[in-house]
């Protein structure tokens, strides 16, 4: 494995920065803490700093040997929030703040993009302009989103930007990259039906609500398994029910959420249309009001085919063969994807390993993304911090696209 030596060298540093961030989680758009963390670490190396965008936003510049008079740059990102999740870990960086945690491991890719950043401003190895993003509130908040339409790219004009997201169950020392679709589309609804309450021992003197909305649970899943192509990809997940009070009481009403996740416009076009037609008519078929919202909040992530081939170039020159690994198209969502149809780019995984880096103290629960047992594996931290390195300077020498 080609890793920068500096960098290996700074790695119980990087560590020690990952497990403060991770000991102090912050939801998106209140990363006050860690937006002033992360400025003052990139200013103190020499790196001119923005802040503002998107309220808590950071945005570092590194210019190369030619102080960027030649005008070329890149984007690097890397995310800051936490979840709204109670940790299940008592080892000694785990979070400090209640029901708060870093679940998904953006301690670590803040981390990895801070080490990327102080190599770069030490050697200036290149010519160009480096634009490090730090971004708010990816966590289904709108924080890419907001940063476009602020203006990200008219204010640090890129020629593409490239994310990248620890992935639990690759191994460790492995980097994964494709063209196309690799993360679905994130929406989410929200079903009310409206019923008429009543004394649960006379349920035929009112409407129930509850089985109304029981049936409609069992019918989304047919759109799947009925409506949607079978060569296409779609997840309908009921989530949330909501209902009553107490035992001996119907309902006024019982609402339904849950989420939504496609590739494909127009498959996300069929599901929508087909939940709230059963939704509707669900309610009345029982003489029921039905109140039906359906919300898109993130579009797929969709790889540049030539950005993506130019990463899986550079991750190969660092991981060999045998660590570079196609990329596995995912049901989860990043909201990345505003910035990948902003600009050309690419969003590549590293490997986190299977969970037997945690420290003694850990939760019981699996290593996975979204999970209160896990952690990020500071193993990669070297690895993370020289594929940014590497991708900067590799692609600031290639002629200009």
């Amino acid at each position: 494995m080609a890793l920068i030596h500096a960098l290996v060298h700074d790695a119980e540093a990087m560590a020690r920065l990952r497990r403060d961030l991770h000991a102090h989680p912050e939801l998106g758009f209140e990363e006050h803490r860690t937006s002033d963390l992360v400025a003052s670490q990139l200013a103190g190396w020499g790196i001119e700093v923005h802040r503002g965008m998107a309220r808590t936003g950071v945005i570092g510049v590194v210019h190369g040997r030619d102080g960027g008079a030649g005008g070329r740059a890149i984007g690097l990102r890397a995310d800051m929030d936490a979840l709204p999740v109670r940790e299940e870990n008592t080892f000694a960086h785990a979070s400090t703040t209640p029901g708060t945690m870093h679940a998904c491991g953006h301690d670590g890719h803040t981390a990895m993009l801070l080490a990327a950043a102080q190599h770069l401003a030490r050697t200036r190895d290149f010519d160009g302009t480096v634009v490090l993003i730090f971004q708010p509130a990816e966590e289904g908040r709108g924080g890419a989103q907001a940063m476009v339409a602020e203006g990200l790219f008219e204010r640090f004009p890129v020629e593409a930007v490239f994310g990248l997201h620890n992935w639990p169950g690759y191994p460790v020392g492995s980097l994964a990259v494709s063209a196309g679709p690799v993360m679905a589309a994130a929406n989410t609804f929200s079903v009310t039906v409206r019923g008429r309450g009543g004394h649960a021992a006379a349920p035929h003197l009112a409407i129930d609500p509850v089985p109304v909305a029981c049936q409609m649970v069992a019918a989304f899943q047919a759109i799947v398994a009925r409506n949607v192509r079978p060569i296409d990809t779609a997840v309908v997940s009921v989530t949330m029910i909501h209902t009553g009070e107490a035992t001996n009481v119907v309902p006024d009403s019982c609402r339904l959420e849950g989420t939504v996740r496609v590739f494909r416009p127009e498959v996300l076009d069929l599901v929508e249309r087909r939940m709230r037609e059963i939704a509707e008519h669900t309610c009345v078929a029982h003489g029921a009001g039905c109140e039906f919202e359906f919300q898109r909040r993130a579009p797929p992530v969709v790889n540049h085919e030539r950005e993506a081939a130019f990463a899986a170039q550079v991750i190969a020159g660092i991981v060999g063969s045998e660590g570079a690994r196609v990329q596995e198209p995912s049901m989860a969502s990043e909201d990345f994807a505003f910035m990948l149809q902003a600009k050309a780019g690419c969003y590549a995984f590293i490997g986190n390993g299977d969970g037997a880096h945690r420290h003694a103290g850990h939760g019981m629960g699996p290593c996975m993304l979204h999970n209160p047992s896990y952690d990020f594996n500071d193993a990669l931290l070297p690895l993370g911090a020289t594929y940014w390195v590497r991708l900067a300077e590799a692609w600031l020498a290639e002629p200009r696209p």
